[in-house]
């Protein structure tokens, strides 16, 4: 069998759907590559690869025989500095779009004013752009006022002018655009670079042409226009659609920057009886780790001494502090409450809470969703039918224009080939992944990814374990009746004195509960466990017996509800009540049965446990379906049977015994605070106890899906409506030309409010 390797590498240059699908295709066609997945927002390629055909250094230069840059993580490099350096490389990405794109609007002004007197005098010919007729109306004479001397300089010096701003920020602020064009023609692909370097390009040249043989246009009766001013201003607003993406996929990993960050630089750790700060980086498994009041818990381990009240909010998504005594297990940068504790290192490093959620939530953010490969397919085939109709729409002004047929043909072309950038279309769902994913691990919600978030959109049968689940998971004492002449505390106090020699796990409840009440328990002589019945033993000099009706008579007026076990107590021989203990419902399910009914979703409940109990658990609940008795295998048929009705199931468990039906559901929801094997199986993990979270998970879903909906529809309603103005389809009705500054400012438009909206999931 061969055995598969998982790996990411860091890609940079990519900026379009189509960049994204020419390194995805790239890879996956690589022998050895068992699948690859590259997301345009996190700029990683995530790899399974067989590492006997092939290497990660060979698949990073397939990545850079495409035309752009990959590089390979360092091995020990921690989620902090890994983070750091995506958020420095971010940073700087920004910063260089930001200054090239004020360089260049800055830049398009002068040109613009240089421009108007050209237009003014005729030489630019007449425009049949609304917006830009309106501008000559209303600023020519102002400005014609305020700079005489532009309107008296030779036309030479204009062009000139127009010509040596133009170059530059060709060749500086855009000079991205055309090698990455160029670096697509030499690999035989097109992409979003290609339509702006054959659209800026093509004007250019033009305009060149125009300016040094003005007499190849005015022989033949077309004005020797020029566009110099449109070449500027269309890659400077390029330039600001493309700073503003950057600065909102920044801040789409907010959520991620802000866990990374909750991990303390040091721990307080006892070394030869002393307290000293070390990096947490140095900190072993099995040392003593000091936690005072207020501060961040600085690794995960298991409190040895003293007890608090622990703010897990950051990773649970709880809002009230949980208490947290010895033998609890408390999790690395959650914050200690009043209390002070000391704590035994457990988990450290990557195998830690915090580094085991930040690593699955990158791994969430660089899967894709299903729904991404109707992007894809269009993408795959986007540029050239776009190319195709630049030529027909200057095909067609050709032949048909009333006037200057070549000017108004090539300037419809360049806005055809401007207005249909892809970009809104690389990031209409990966967008919406991140933030969605981003959003989950704020609720406590971790999803695997783009696939599990659109299937758990999709679910109409929530599937429910009973142990752990839609209960609490461990037994607690419910109910506690004395008899005549006994009160509550007393009787407990007595029993728990008695069962602290027992190592029933009922015991333990009954124990815990006198111990929260602060009872001081006694020491229990001649104890003795009697099989199947109970227990007997001396306490305070009384004979004291406690177990089922087999061993004690038990009194008339108990009355407990099913799914409790009672426990009878006598001492010396007469009854003295009794106490019930069972596994509570947790006080979150009834409330989320009904807002999974309520979004119309089927409810069923699936445990090994025995009928009677498990539909007074059910009732209480609020959960009609109950399937009970049933061992792991069962839990899988069951699974499987629902789906055979056709129905998209989703399974909340937290147990060993429920990994193979969270495996075999369409989508598996496992508890964090259950097994790892059951975290491992499932899709999406719940860091908070409560069925609550599950609700959280199914309705950030179905967002989400309907976010990826509106900016898919968005990205394509665009094209679909923009590509045809642009072409010039409203001039014969209402003269309206749209000028390639516009269609420049419009693709613009579109890849923000597609990035806007799926910030609208935060």
């Amino acid at each position: 069998m061969t055995m598969t390797e998982h790996a990411t590498l860091d890609v940079t240059g990519m900026h379009c759907a189509a960049c994204q699908g020419r390194v995805q295709r790239a890879l996956e066609t690589t022998p050895g590559v068992a699948s690859a997945s590259v997301n345009l927002m996190t700029g990683n390629a995530t790899i399974d690869y067989d590492p006997d055909a092939t290497t990660l250094e060979a698949l990073a230069d397939v990545v850079r025989s495409t035309g752009y840059e990959a590089s390979i993580p360092e091995p020990d490099r921690t989620d902090h500095d890994e983070q750091a350096a995506r958020d420095a490389a971010a940073e700087a990405e920004f910063r260089d779009l930001k200054t090239k794109a004020i360089v260049s609007l800055v830049a398009g002004a002068v040109a613009m004013l240089v421009s108007m007197p050209l237009m003014a005098g005729g030489s630019h010919g007449s425009t049949t752009d609304p917006f830009m007729s309106w501008v000559m109306r209303w600023l020519s004479p102002p400005l014609e006022a305020a700079f005489p001397f532009l309107y008296a300089a030779p036309e030479s010096l204009l062009l000139g002018i127009l010509l040596v701003l133009t170059v530059f920020v060709m060749a500086w602020a855009g000079r991205h655009f055309y090698t990455r064009a160029w670096s697509a023609f030499r690999h035989h692909s097109a992409e979003m670079n290609t339509l702006i370097a054959v659209g800026t390009g093509a004007a250019f040249l033009y305009s060149v042409v125009a300016t040094f043989a003005p007499s190849l246009f005015t022989s033949r009766g077309v004005p020797a226009d020029v566009y110099y001013e449109a070449v500027i201003i269309i890659i400077a607003l390029i330039l600001v659609g493309n700073a503003l993406e950057s600065r909102a996929k920044r801040n789409t990993a907010s959520a991620l920057r802000g866990l990374i960050s909750l991990q303390p630089a040091t721990a307080r750790v006892l070394r030869n009886g002393t307290e000293v700060d070390v990096p947490v980086a140095e900190v072993h498994s099995g040392d003593t780790v000091v936690v005072r009041p207020g501060e961040r818990i600085p690794v995960d381990g298991t409190i040895i001494q003293g007890s608090s009240a622990v703010d897990e909010s950051m990773l649970t998504g709880e809002s009230l502090p949980v208490t947290r005594q010895e033998g609890d297990h408390v999790i690395g940068a959650t914050i200690n409450g009043t209390g002070s504790f000391q704590l035994r290192a457990t988990t450290l490093g990557q195998a830690s809470t915090l580094a085991r959620i930040v690593r699955l939530m990158r791994e969430a953010q660089g899967t894709r969703a299903p729904i991404q490969r109707l992007a894809d397919r269009i993408s795959a085939i986007f540029v050239p039918v776009v190319i195709s109709i630049a030529i027909a729409t200057f095909a067609v002004w050709h032949v048909a224009a009333d006037a200057a047929p070549v000017v108004r043909g090539f300037a419809a072309a360049v806005a055809v080939l401007i207005i249909a950038c892809p970009c809104a279309m690389g990031l209409a769902v990966p967008t919406a992944v991140m933030v969605s994913t981003g959003r989950g691990a704020e609720l406590g919600v971790l999803i695997k990814g783009g696939e599990a978030l659109e299937r758990a959109g999709k679910v109409d049968t929530v599937v429910l374990d009973k142990t752990g689940t839609v209960t609490v998971g461990s037994p607690a004492v419910t109910d506690i009746v004395p008899a005549r002449g006994w009160n509550e505390d007393e009787l407990l106090r007595v029993l728990a004195s008695l069962e602290r020699g027992s190592e029933h796990p009922l015991a333990s409840a009954i124990i815990e509960e006198a111990r929260s009440r602060g009872l001081e328990l006694s020491e229990a002589k001649d104890f003795d466990a009697v099989t199947g019945k109970g227990v007997t033993g001396v306490v305070d000099g009384h004979k004291v017996a406690a177990g089922n009706d087999k061993l004690v008579t038990p009194l008339d007026t108990i009355t407990v509800p099913d799914a409790r076990t009672i426990i009878h107590v006598a001492v010396d021989g007469q009854p003295a009540g009794a106490v019930a203990v069972a596994d509570p419902i947790r006080d979150t399910s009834p409330q989320a049965v009904r807002r999974l009914r309520e979004l119309g979703l089927d409810v069923v409940m699936l445990t090994g446990d025995n009928e009677r109990t498990a539909r007074a658990i059910a009732a209480e609940a609020g959960i009609e379906r109950v399937v009970a008795g049933v061992l792991p295998e069962g839990k899988v048929e069951e699974v499987k049977r629902l789906q055979a009705e056709g129905r998209t199931v989703a399974m909340v468990g937290d147990g060993i015994n429920d990994a193979p039906a969270l495996a075999q559901a369409d989508i598996g929801i496992a508890m964090g605070t259950g097994a790892d094997i059951a975290m491992d199986a499932g899709d999406v993990t719940l860091m908070r106890g409560g069925l609550d979270a599950a609700v959280d998970a199914i309705l950030l879903s179905r967002r989400t899906m309907r976010t990826m909906k509106q900016n898919l529809f968005w990205a394509f309603i665009y094209n679909v409506v923009g590509i045809p103005i642009a072409a010039g389809v409203l001039y014969p009705a209402f003269g309206i030309l749209l000028s390639p500054i516009l269609a420049s400012a419009a693709m613009a438009f579109s890849s923000v409010s597609v990035v806007g909206n799926s910030l609208r999931l935060r």
